[in-house]
C-alpha cells in the first residue's frame, strides 16, 4: 500500500538504480533551499506524483500477479528496492544499530508484509478500484481504534464519521450471501492491518524513515522468498525489467511521500492522497477493462468524506495524522 518524484527509471543495471537513488536525493536537498510558498507547492506536487506512481504500481501488480505467484512478486519488487535503497543504507548503517522497541518493530514489519500480501492477493480476483477502496478507510480505522486500544478520548463529532466511514465500507462491500467473497475479506483484512501498522508506526516516530522503509521491503522480501518457490514460473527479461520497475517505482514513490511532509504540513497534502481511487478507477478502466460498480463509487466518496473530517478535526485538537500512506 504502499512511496515522489518526476520520471521512471527503467532498471537495468544495480549501477543505474543507486545513481537514480543518488540524483533522488540530491533533487530533494534542492527542493529543501525553497521558500515556504514554493515549498508547499513542491510538497502538493511531490504527494500527487507519489499517488501516482503507488497508483501506477499497483496496477502493475495487479498485471505481473495475473502470470507469476504473489510471492514471486513480493520476492523479485522487494530485491530491486532494496538494491536501489542499499547506498543509503550504507551512508546511514549506524541508525540500524540501536532500533527502539525492537519487538514493536517486528510487529511492524510483520503488518507491513501481511498487508501488502494481501493487498495483491485481492488484486488477482477483484477490480483494482474496489481493493483501493477498503484501503482508504485505514484512517478511519485508525481513528477507531485510537479510541478503543490506546484509550485516546474521541469526541462524538469523530464516532460519527466513523461510523459513517463504516457504512461507507459496507456499501462498497455490499454485503449479502451471494456477494461477500474471501477475496474481499483479504481486502478488508489487509486494511485492517494496515491501520494497525500506521498506529503502530505513530508510536515509533524517533525511527529514522531508512530504517522503517528498509524493514518493510525486508520483510517483503523474506515472506517472498519462501513463497515464490511455490507456483515459480521462470520470469521472461521483459517480467524482469516489470518487476524491478514496480520496486524502483514503490522506493521513489516512498521516499517522495516522506519529503512531501517535510515540505509542507500534513494538513495541506495528506488530503491529496485520497487522489489514489481516481487513479485505481483510471488504470483498472484503461488497462483492465474494469468498469467501477455505482456501489464501489458512492461508498469511497463516503469513505473519503469521513476520512478528510477526521482528519481535519484531529488537526483542530493538535493529534497525530492520520496520513493514508499508501502500502510500500
Amino acid at each position: 500500500m504502499p512511496g515522489l518524484v518526476p520520471g521512471i527509471h527503467v532498471f537495468k543495471t544495480g549501477r543505474l538504480g543507486n545513481n537514480s537513488a543518488s540524483l533522488l536525493m540530491s533533487l530533494f536537498a534542492k527542493l529543501s533551499s525553497y521558500d515556504d510558498r514554493s515549498a508547499r507547492l513542491a510538497g502538493i506536487g511531490l504527494m500527487l506524483l507519489s499517488i501516482f506512481m503507488f497508483s501506477f504500481g499497483d496496477a502493475m501488480g495487479k498485471f505481473i500477479v495475473a502470470t507469476y505467484s504473489v510471492g514471486q512478486l513480493l520476492w523479485l519488487r522487494a530485491c530491486a528496492a532494496l538494491l536501489v535503497l542499499l547506498p543509503i543504507v550504507w551512508q546511514r548503517r549506524a541508525d540500524f544499530l540501536h532500533l527502539e522497541r525492537p519487538w514493536l518493530q517486528l510487529l511492524r514489519v510483520t503488518l507491513s508484509t501481511v498487508e501488502v500480501a494481501a493487498f495483491f492477493l485481492a488484486t488477482v480476483y477483484l477490480p483494482l478500484a474496489d481493493v483501493i477502496t477498503y484501503y482508504l478507510a485505514g484512517p478511519i480505522f485508525v481513528t477507531a481504534m485510537s479510541g478503543l486500544v490506546l484509550g485516546e478520548h474521541i469526541g462524538w463529532r469523530r464516532w460519527t464519521a466513523i461510523l459513517v466511514g463504516f457504512c461507507g465500507v459496507l456499501i462498497a462491500l455490499r454485503p449479502s450471501a451471494q456477494t461477500i467473497s474471501w477475496p474481499a475479506m483479504i481486502a478488508l483484512g489487509g486494511s485492517l492491518s494496515f491501520a494497525v501498522l500506521m498506529l503502530i508506526t505513530r508510536s515509533l516516530r524517533a525511527t529514522p524513515d531508512i530504517v522503517l522503509a528498509t524493514s518493510q521491503f525486508g520483510g517483503t522480501f523474506i515472506l517472498g522468498l519462501v513463497l515464490s518457490p511455490f507456483g515459480w514460473v521462470t520470469p521472461s527479461a521483459g517480467s524482469l525489467v516489470l518487476f524491478f520497475t514496480a520496486g524502483i517505482i514503490s522506493v521513489a514513490a516512498l521516499l517522495c511521500v516522506n519529503r512531501s511532509l517535510k515540505l509542507a504540513p500534513a494538513s495541506v497534502v495528506v488530503p491529496y492522497q485520497y487522489s489514489m481511487i481516481v487513479w485505481a478507477v483510471i488504470f483498472g478502466f484503461v488497462v483492465f477493462g474494469d468498469v467501477p460498480s455505482w456501489a464501489t463509487i458512492i461508498g469511497a466518496a463516503i469513505i473519503i468524506a469521513a476520512g478528510l473530517y477526521i482528519f481535519v478535526r484531529e488537526q483542530q485538537l493538535g493529534r497525530p495524522d492520520s496520513a493514508v500512506n499508501p502500502p510500500a
